[in-house]
């Protein structure tokens, strides 16, 4: 009688979820995604190329001549040396570049969504943008290689194997969140009393077990649950329920693997009071 889903929680929720600057000096891409996939975010009000920021070059001196006293033959003419502002222009537009991505990923992106990201880019061009980034939310750790280098699911690949680790971070403050917490008696992980304290709107944060189906129904006023055996008909999801309404009334879930449950009954909740 209620849709199932549990699996989009999983895909949506911030948990494991990250963002990846790929950056060149020409060029900025901006992805997000999970363990799973990744996808191409448009870079609306953020700068993504140089050629938008780039200054009239027909308002810079092309060319410095410098005079040196070293006389050729007998013309008396002294010799010539060009010194090109070129490179400390096209450094200048780096800089200011640089900057603008940095500005703009963080207000539109990295602050809205409170996500990691990860700065794919060469060495060099790491090194520089890192020295201009106030991005707090921007990882230590990068990937040094050409972004161009990478297709979808080898950006995907690399990227988790540097997230993992900060994913399984947060999971493992979780659990030693909901365990300081139900020694405090403000936790449960028994399926009745979560339910009765869903209903009422006093789940803060719940932990749900990714592929654990425990069938049964779930009166959403009163929040009592009545078992059913999974070849019933018009049964649900008690899992699934749960997590819904703690959604609707404000709370957090996250879809955990069972080998990081801090509970064997397929649900944690921390209480709001």
């Amino acid at each position: 009688d209620s849709f199932h889903t549990k699996p989009l929680m999983r895909i949506l929720q911030s948990a494991d979820r990250y963002q990846i600057l790929c950056l060149d000096r020409q060029e900025a891409k901006l992805y997000e995604g999970n363990r799973d996939g990744v996808d191409q975010v448009d870079l609306e009000d953020v700068v993504s190329n140089i050629a938008e920021l780039m200054v009239d070059r027909r308002s810079l001196v092309t060319q410095a001549v410098g005079s040196y006293g070293t006389k050729t033959g007998d013309t008396g003419r002294a010799v010539h040396h060009g010194h090109g502002p070129k490179t400390d222009a096209d450094e200048a537009e780096t800089i200011r570049f640089f900057r603008a991505v940095d500005r703009g990923i963080l207000e539109h992106h990295s602050r809205p969504s409170g996500l990691p990201l990860m700065l794919v880019a060469l060495a060099e061009t790491q090194a520089e943008f890192r020295r201009l980034s106030n991005n707090p939310f921007l990882l230590v750790d990068g990937i040094s290689i050409d972004p161009d280098s990478l297709g979808l699911n080898a950006l995907r690949e690399r990227a988790w194997q540097k997230i993992e680790p900060t994913y399984l971070e947060r999971l493992e403050k979780l659990k030693d969140e909901f365990l300081l917490a139900r020694s405090r008696q403000d936790a449960s992980g028994d399926l009745s009393d979560v339910a009765k304290a869903a209903v009422l709107g006093q789940v803060a944060m719940l932990l749900v077990e990714a592929d654990r189906v425990i069938p049964g129904t779930l009166d959403r006023s009163a929040g009592s649950i009545q078992f059913a055996d999974s070849a019933s008909s018009h049964v649900d999801d008690l899992l699934d329920d749960l997590a819904e309404i703690v959604l609707a009334k404000g709370g957090e879930v996250v879809v955990v693997p069972a080998d990081r449950m801090p509970t064997d009954s397929g649900l944690a909740s921390i209480y709001r009071f």
